[in-house]
């Protein structure tokens, strides 16, 4: 095991925090061909360093203590919050207590892949309804260019994001290596003068690039 958390043959360990047995089960059944998920509890995350990310579903009001605890010990760890509550506040104060991604406990099989497969990629996940209201915070408006010029194929690449597309889809769609993808989005992020790709799907949409698939 690496210390990412990712094993040599490019699996994820992922720890679930979670006393739902069934939720745990179906997270295994869903990311089975990239990921070990691992059921355990909140003090054994703190001594796991072979994680990649912990996905947490615990009661509401465990939440901010826990979130706290592994923020302070763990801070480089990502973790996704499973919840039922789907208002844009609440979702904004998790991901500003330090979770990378959020996920409605009704998320769908291709939504929990995609969430996973994002935060893994360093970016941020949330319900897309919820994403105009966190650009505010993930990338600042002033200062950026009025225009940006896109090749050909970059402008696939961000029609494929729009859409919801992970790397791995877009690189399928396209006929490409995910690494080339990962080049791409990494040029896409420097043109628009933005972090991540939430921020970039935010912004392409804000400046009418591209259009849903």
């Amino acid at each position: 095991m690496t210390t990412s958390g990712q094993s040599v043959s490019g699996r994820l360990r992922i720890g679930v925090v979670s006393s739902d047995a069934l939720r745990i089960e179906g997270l295994r059944a869903i990311l089975e061909e990239t990921c070990d998920i691992v059921p355990m509890t909140a003090p054994e995350t703190l001594r796991d360093n072979d994680l990649a990310m912990v996905l947490i579903d615990v009661p509401e009001d465990d939440l901010p203590a826990l979130m706290s605890t592994l923020r302070r010990a763990r801070p480089g760890l990502r973790l996704i919050v499973l919840g039922t509550r789907s208002d844009p506040g609440f979702i904004q104060k998790v991901v500003a207590s330090g979770a990378k991604g959020y996920l409605l406990h009704t998320a769908n099989q291709r939504e929990i892949t995609m969430a996973v497969e994002v935060v893994a990629d360093g970016s941020i996940w949330a319900p897309r309804k919820v994403l105009a209201s966190l650009i505010d915070t993930i990338a600042p408006t002033e200062g950026r260019a009025p225009e940006v010029r896109l090749t050909p194929r970059e402008q696939e690449v961000i029609e494929l994001l729009i859409a919801g597309r992970a790397n791995r889809e877009i690189a399928a769609t396209l006929g490409v290596e995910t690494k080339t993808v990962k080049s791409h989005v990494g040029r896409l992020l420097q043109k628009f003068g933005v972090p991540n790709r939430v921020a970039l799907t935010v912004r392409a949409l804000e400046m009418q690039i591209g259009r849903e698939l």
